[in-house]
């Protein structure tokens, strides 16, 4: 369902009707889900944050700009979410020394409903390999196909930051597939819409 398809639904959770939240929720939910998959590892933690996002979506609905595009606003809040659990987990692993555990139950990116195939599991795999926000970056860039502009204003931070994330994401990525010694999935991407 797209944002125009979901446009009535969005008018009916403006006067609080639990139904239409059902909707939204369920025409939501995989990419919700997907895009905090691609950023956090802990399968719990990715449940959590997944329901924190609609938490706080519901919280927030009235600061909604209808003449924006929805899933641009839920992309917004879900990055935020993914960020608030990133410092509330690095306070718990200095307080309790918690980083090995933190690791232990990694994300099976082998899940036949995030990736269909074998070079998409090995260009996720490269990505992961990335610090956090340059995953973020080439998460909403490439997964999202959201303009660098676009990606600045969700994330709330200067272009040339983006613009930089993004170079040195892809400088990461094609340093990585030399090394490797496969082809080069990335260097033909770099175009900006």
């Amino acid at each position: 369902m797209n944002d125009k398809e979901l446009l009535p639904w969005l008018e009916k959770m403006l006067t609080g009707d639990e139904a239409a939240f059902r909707v939204v929720y369920q025409a939501t939910h995989t990419d919700v889900h997907r895009t905090i998959a691609f950023l956090v590892y802990n399968k719990q933690d990715i449940e959590d944050i997944v329901n924190e996002t609609y938490i706080r979506m519901w919280r927030s609905f009235h600061t909604y700009d209808q003449s924006r595009p929805f899933r641009f606003w839920l992309h917004g809040i879900t990055v935020r979410q993914v960020q608030d659990w990133k410092r509330k987990a690095w306070r718990r692993i200095r307080l309790f020394e918690r980083n090995r555990l933190m690791h232990d139950e990694q994300f099976d990116w082998a899940d036949s409903t995030v990736i269909k195939s074998e070079t998409q599991l090995e260009l996720l795999g490269m990505v992961r390999t990335l610090s956090y926000k340059l995953r973020l970056v080439v998460i909403l860039r490439y997964f999202h196909d959201y303009a660098l502009d676009e990606i600045a204003e969700l994330l709330q931070i200067p272009l040339g930051t983006v613009k930089s994330r993004h170079h040195l994401a892809l400088k990461a990525l094609r340093k990585h597939c030399e090394l490797s010694g496969g082809d080069s999935y990335v260097h033909r991407q770099t175009t900006t819409r």
